[in-house]
């Protein structure tokens, strides 16, 4: 998929949402690396628990295909961007 069109567009989001960008009143944050590389991730209402833990996102565009999941964690010093850890099956 061209890059061009998953920059700015919210993970999870139909890929041909013509509205799939940022929603007023939410949080989000940026997936860094990885398959989800410049996808915004929703954390609206989630507890600091959640900001501070990894996320398992599944994706058929990793490394293990169809039924795949990519790990993301926050980055230390920047929790509003999350890191990509590796993908799993």
């Amino acid at each position: 998929m061209d890059e061009r069109i998953m920059r700015g567009r919210v993970y999870g989001a139909d890929h041909d949402d013509p509205d799939a960008g940022l929603r007023p009143g939410h949080e989000y944050a940026e997936l860094v690396g990885g398959p989800l590389d410049g996808l915004l991730l929703d954390v609206t209402g989630w507890s600091a628990a959640e900001r501070a833990a990894d996320v398992l996102l599944p994706t058929e565009i990793g490394r293990c295909g169809p039924g795949g999941r990519a790990a993301y964690g926050p980055r230390e010093h920047a929790p509003h961007r999350f890191d990509w850890r590796g993908d799993l099956p």
